[in-house]
């Protein structure tokens, strides 16, 4: 009879067997979009981008490849070392992508997060961070009386 409901029989091992293979797939459309994105520019595009951030053209596949939150822990220390991301992008853009160059690659952020997490990232960060000398330039320019 119709609007009668119909049981449909469930097969739990096969239902899970695609709920992971559905995981799987979505994991890998995150991990290549973005490279997925360079992709879809002209050899002169990424060479042209490349250039224009002073790397060459393997660098910025493989940082492309590491997905667009890569760097979002540079902000929560920046944050924590009392450091404006909005300012050190408007006064010095050119560090700000340094810094986030190399926190693309640090192979330490588990610890960061640790140390962040924990609240102790401002005592011990020179231990673990790659950007820990930029970091210390920073503060040292801070200190510098204004010039009037």
């Amino acid at each position: 009879m119709p609007g009668d409901a119909v049981d449909e029989p469930h097969y739990p091992t096969v239902e899970f067997v695609l709920d992971t293979i559905a995981v799987w797939i979505n994991k890998y459309r995150r991990r290549y979009g973005v490279h997925d994105e360079l992709g879809q520019c002209t050899q002169n595009d990424v060479n042209r981008i490349a250039k224009d951030l002073g790397m060459s053209v393997n660098d910025l596949r493989g940082l492309a490849a590491k997905g667009p939150g890569a760097a979002d822990v540079l902000q929560k220390m920046l944050l924590a070392l009392s450091v404006d991301p909005k300012a050190l992008a408007e006064t010095d853009p050119a560090v700000l992508r340094d810094l986030q160059r190399i926190c693309i690659v640090c192979s330490q952020k588990g610890r960061c997060r640790h140390e962040l997490a924990e609240g102790t990232a401002t005592e011990h960060f020179r231990e673990f961070c790659p950007n820990a000398y930029t970091l210390d330039a920073l503060f040292k320019q801070k200190e510098l009386p204004s010039r009037h």
